[in-house]
């Protein structure tokens, strides 16, 4: 009988959100508990296996020099190696450094800033590694997750859409916020998977899951400008989760 194939799950710099999406899954985990052999999750056991893995999770941004040596093994450690969650994807939070004098943190943050070793910036795992399949999402969403790592046991793609939160404001009947009530709203860049949670409460998206697969930002400024958005109010609601991969984008509305 063939073994079951290995799981593995690594943290680098992040707030452990997204391995916690995993534990709260629950009745889903036991199932898959009983699919798999979970060989390396510190957040679940202190049980730990040799790799090679044939499935691995990473959650976490590059931000030192030994992250990015540790993924280059964890790497070459995988068959699959899937990253989860806006800073692994996207640099996360921690990116605002890449727009900023880190050796002004670290002296303003730290009475022996000596004693930190750090890089100018936080990048995702796919700048220094090949990365298999990109889940997104401050924290990510738990059934996008079982979807991700049922597809690669099964051996085929994920079926995660790459459209906008307004096609899920659509699905669930919720009245746009931007239109009905002139609320800035990142919807319509912003990539689906959260369910449209905040526009279903009257709120504007705050752009967690990150950029769409058809992004036009400068479309969407004018809109912003409109509804009250002044340019720093706008580079504030830019600057959050997703900031490095929202900078990649032109802002420049189009005349």
């Amino acid at each position: 009988m063939a073994e079951a194939p290995t799981l593995a799950v690594f943290k680098l710099a992040s707030c452990d959100g997204c391995q916690l999406t995993l534990l709260d899954c629950e009745d889903e985990l036991l199932t898959l508990a009983g699919k798999v052999r979970i060989a390396h999750f510190l957040e679940a056991s202190s049980a730990v296996l040799p790799g090679p893995y044939d499935l691995t999770l990473v959650e976490g941004s590059i931000t030192t020099a030994a992250d990015a040596e540790r993924i280059r093994a964890i790497r070459s450690a995988s068959r699959h190696l899937v990253t989860i969650g806006a800073c692994a994807t996207a640099g996360g939070i921690q990116a605002l450094r890449n727009f900023a004098d880190v050796d002004e943190f670290r002296r303003t943050v730290y009475a022996r800033p000596d004693y930190i070793e750090t890089l100018a910036t936080s990048t995702p795992v796919s700048a220094h590694v090949d990365v298999d399949f990109e889940l997104r999402g401050c924290p990510i969403d738990r059934r996008q997750l079982v979807e991700v790592i049922t597809a690669f046991l099964a051996g085929r793609k994920p079926d995660i859409p790459n459209h906008s939160v307004c096609f899920e404001c659509k699905r669930r009947g919720t009245v746009c916020v931007t239109v009905a009530h002139g609320t800035p709203c990142l919807g319509p860049v912003t990539h689906a998977g959260c369910g449209a949670i905040c526009p279903a409460y009257g709120r504007g998206c705050y752009g967690c899951f990150g950029p769409s697969g058809s992004v036009n930002l400068p479309a969407l400024i004018p809109l912003l400008r409109r509804d009250g958005l002044d340019e720093r109010d706008t580079e504030r609601l830019l600057s959050t989760f997703n900031v490095a991969a929202f900078d990649t984008y032109d802002k420049e509305p189009r005349s």
